[in-house]
């Protein structure tokens, strides 16, 4: 699960369950690519059986989509929707976001239920995209996967605490992210599936 400071799954008195493990996140976005400057504060519940990369994943998935309408999924108590949506004023879907390696029923949902579908892996994309070729989804050719680096990943868990402050510049799709003293680069890399 993931919130923000206005989170619905915070706000209307959902319960968190009680062995998730929250993070606090204060990052400073420079994103070049799209002119997005933001001081951002979020809260990250980590549920038990999510791993760090993942958790780590929605947050930079996050950070790389933030725009107006951005919103987070009220987590494993909604399975039907996406990882992070963001929509318009009417709360219709414009962007669909996975995070991981949703199986091919759930990318053909998403992209008949939205304009765009991005995904963010930290798994292989080629073993990703392997499993996928010839499964039914709907404008395959449209969908989005974006592969961030492991080493970079595996790096940025070393730093992870439950309060971390950041800087994350973003230009030309690689990332330069400033924790304490050391900056962790990567190169984000689009992928297609097979149409």
């Amino acid at each position: 699960m993931l919130f923000g400071p206005s989170s619905p799954a915070i706000n209307d008195n959902r319960v968190v369950a009680l062995t998730a493990t929250i993070y606090n996140f204060d990052v400073e976005l420079a994103d070049g690519d799209r002119g997005v400057y933001e001081s951002l504060a979020l809260r990250v519940a980590r549920h038990p059986s999510e791993s760090e990369e993942f958790l780590l994943t929605r947050l930079i998935a996050y950070l790389l989509e933030f725009t107006a309408g951005i919103e987070f999924s009220p987590g494993l108590s909604d399975p039907d929707q996406p990882a992070i949506a963001i929509k318009d004023l009417t709360g219709a879907i414009l962007t669909w976001i996975e995070v991981g390696t949703p199986d091919a029923a759930r990318l053909h949902k998403a992209s008949k239920a939205s304009r765009r579908v991005a995904v963010y892996t930290h798994k292989d994309p080629g073993q990703f995209l392997s499993r996928l070729v010839g499964e039914r989804i709907h404008r395959a050719a449209e969908v989005e996967v974006w592969a961030i680096e492991r080493r970079f990943l595996t790096a940025l868990v070393s730093h992870l605490e439950r309060r971390m402050a950041f800087s994350l510049s973003v230009n030309d799709r690689d990332l330069y992210l400033s924790v304490g003293a050391e900056t962790l680069t990567c190169r984000v890399n689009r992928h297609r599936l097979a149409s």
